[in-house]
């Protein structure tokens, strides 16, 4: 059992980000059974979901010629157009039927507000809305979190370094996530994560 002052942060594991999903994130589903031999080790894991209205601002369908993976410019900057996912009560934004959810003591939504994209646990994308999980981490006496999940370049990466910035020591799994690995975007995320303290392990 690890100490009571570390944290699971189990990021995004949903149907639309693995295979068959309408995001997919190759292999995403080989991490799962890792994932639930950690909960047990874990006094305090917290479980995150995307939850996108189908409105949303950050989905290529909502902006008329977009191609899905494109760049646009959003007020709080650069902003990747994705393929329409985990949009609020369907099948692809629900938990993969695999992945333990009763360990979890909470559950953190991202990405409800259509407006901004919300790929970190910790803030939306603006990096100054909070949603609210650093208060409940504070709260629990959590001081350091180990990082799962999908996908590692985009929200785990965005949760470690949010982690990090807040104070907590992060490690991230990296056997226990997927990359999408846009573009670079694996080796550009394992850069700033190293350069920020985080502990990239096995």
């Amino acid at each position: 059992m690890r100490p009571a002052t570390d944290a699971l942060i189990v990021i995004d594991v949903q149907n639309d980000f693995c295979p068959g999903g309408a995001l997919a994130v190759a292999e995403g589903d080989q991490i799962i059974s890792r994932i639930n031999g950690l909960m047990d080790d874990f006094a305090t894991v917290v479980l995150t979901q995307d939850w996108h209205p189908a409105n949303h601002a950050s989905f290529a369908a909502n902006h008329p010629g977009a191609e899905p993976f494109s760049l646009t410019t959003m007020p709080y900057g650069p902003q990747v157009l994705w393929p329409t996912h985990c949009v609020q009560g369907t099948k692809g934004a629900e938990f993969h039927a695999d992945l333990r959810t009763d360990p979890a003591q909470l559950v953190v939504r991202k990405g409800f507000r259509a407006g901004i994209d919300s790929y970190s646990a910790f803030f939306e994308n603006d990096q100054t809305t909070p949603t609210g999980l650093e208060g409940y981490l504070r709260n629990r006496g959590v001081t350091a979190v180990t990082l799962v999940g999908l996908a590692t370049d985009y929200c785990v990466a965005y949760s470690a370094l949010d982690a990090m910035r807040l104070g907590f020591q992060a490690t991230v799994l990296e056997g226990a996530c997927r990359a999408i690995d846009l573009n670079g975007s694996l080796t550009e995320a394992r850069d700033k994560m190293r350069a920020s303290g985080v502990a990239l392990e096995a």
